[in-house]
C-alpha cells in the first residue's frame, strides 16, 4: 500500500467511526456509521441500523415451512448482531462438532510402518525439497492403499509407487518400487541415450489398474516435448 492509500483509509475511519456521546439521549443512531461498516465492528453490541428483512424470500420461506422452522440443521439468524458476532458463534458450534471425531480418530491412528527414503546432511543450510507430488489412491476392490511420488535431485526420471494393505497386519509383495522413464520413447536404437530423456511432471491414478503421467523432455532447449502416458499398474 502507498502512503496515500493509508491516509485514505485513516480518514475514512476517522470520519465514520467516531463516538458521539452527546447523541446518546436522542432517538435514532448513536454513531455516525455506515450501514455496511456496522457489520464489521468486532463487538457484541446490537447493530445501530438493523437490516429490514421484510419481503426477504428466504425468511418468508422459513416462516411458512413447518419442518424447517425448528430444524436444528439451520444456523440461527441474529438480525441485530454484526458479522463478527455471528462468526464467533459459528466457530464455537463447528469446534464442538469436530472435537469428538478428532478425539476418536486421533486415538485410533497409529504408525504401521517406517521407511527411510533418503538422508540429508546435518549442516545448517536449508534442506532442499526432495519429496514431490504425493498422490493417494485407495483400491477398494483389492483393499490396497497407494502413494505415488517422485524424488528430486538424481532420480527425476523415476516415479515411486508405495503400496500397503488396508489391513495393517497384512503385507503385500513389492511394497515399494520405482518406474524409470528415461529414454523409453526413443524411436530407434541408434538414438543417443541422452537425446530423449524424460522426467515426470505429474502423476495420478486413472483407475485401479492404470496410472496417468505427464512427462517432460529433460534437454535444455526451447519447445520441450510433453507426453501424456497411461501405464498399466501391472
Amino acid at each position: 500500500m502507498t502512503q496515500k492509500d493509508i491516509t485514505f483509509v485513516a480518514d475514512f475511519l476517522t470520519e465514520h467511526f467516531n463516538e458521539a456521546p452527546e447523541l446518546y439521549n436522542r432517538k435514532g443512531k448513536y454513531f455516525n456509521v455506515e450501514r455496511v461498516g456496522q457489520y464489521l465492528k468486532d463487538e457484541d453490541d446490537d447493530l445501530v441500523s438493523p437490516p429490514n428483512t421484510e419481503g426477504n424470500q428466504w425468511f418468508n420461506f422459513l416462516k411458512d415451512s413447518t419442518h424447517l422452522k425448528e430444524s436444528p440443521l439451520l444456523f440461527p439468524y441474529y438480525p441485530e448482531k454484526s458479522l463478527h458476532f455471528v462468526k464467533r458463534q459459528m466457530e464455537g458450534v463447528i469446534d464442538q462438532c469436530l472435537q469428538k471425531p478428532a478425539d476418536v480418530i486421533g486415538k485410533s491412528v497409529h504408525q504401521a510402518v517406517c521407511m527411510s527414503l533418503y538422508k540429508v546432511s546435518q549442516s545448517e543450510d536449508s534442506t532442499p525439497q526432495l519429496f514431490k507430488l504425493p498422490f493417494l489412491w485407495n483400491d477398494k476392490t483389492a483393499n490396497l492403499h497407494y502413494v505415488l511420488f517422485t524424488m528430486l535431485e538424481n532420480s527425476i526420471s523415476k516415479i515411486h509407487i508405495l503400496r500397503r494393505h488396508t489391513d495393517t497386519s497384512r503385507s503385500v509383495s513389492n511394497g515399494i518400487l520405482a518406474v524409470e522413464f528415461g529414454n523409453f520413447l526413443n524411436n530407434s536404437i541408434n538414438e543417443s541415450s541422452d537425446s530423449r530423456c524424460y522426467s515426470c511432471l505429474d502423476a495420478h491414478f486413472y483407475d485401479d489398474e492404470t496410472v496417468t503421467v505427464v512427462l517432460k523432455e529433460s534437454v535444455q532447449q526451447e519447445g520441450k516435448e510433453r507426453v501424456l502416458a497411461q501405464l498399466p499398474l501391472s
